[in-house]
């Protein structure tokens, strides 16, 4: 729950910054596809008030080295094709659920026994979720 406790607290951009939010969007999921992240989904939180960002993308690593190495490469391709750097990251020294905030975008990489004890999806169970499957 300690991840969850950094939503509150940080700003959320008020002006719609919808084309940026996009473009991370987008390479977000293809870094995660590129390291084979699995059960792969996004939440689209825009029309929940209470949420925190616009996107929550979810996925699952099943080890520690597959969980930092979609981190990182989170990171990097974010930074690399669009200059971003997140906001905030939390728990990889833990390596059990990783969390990277872009604001409107907020990224959890997730062991699936932890993906299956919180059950993120069904807290936001309002919110249109989408699956992305592995591109072959």
């Amino acid at each position: 729950m300690e991840q969850l406790s950094a939503l509150k607290n940080r700003p959320k951009s008020t002006v719609n910054q919808l084309t940026r939010s996009s473009k991370i969007f987008k390479t977000i999921i293809q870094a995660i596809q590129d390291k084979k992240g699995e059960n792969i989904i996004s939440l689209d939180l825009k029309k929940i008030h209470e949420a925190a960002a616009d996107f929550f993308i979810i996925c699952e690593a099943n080890n520690t080295t597959q969980l930092k190495a979609i981190a990182d490469n989170i990171e990097y391709e974010v930074k690399h094709k669009l200059g971003e750097m997140p906001y905030k990251s939390e728990g990889k020294n833990a390596a059990q659920w990783l969390l990277i905030d872009y604001i409107n975008v907020v990224v959890h990489i997730m062991h699936p026994e932890s993906r299956n004890f919180y059950q993120l999806e069904e807290m936001w169970s309002d919110a249109d979720t989408k699956m992305h499957d592995l591109e072959n």
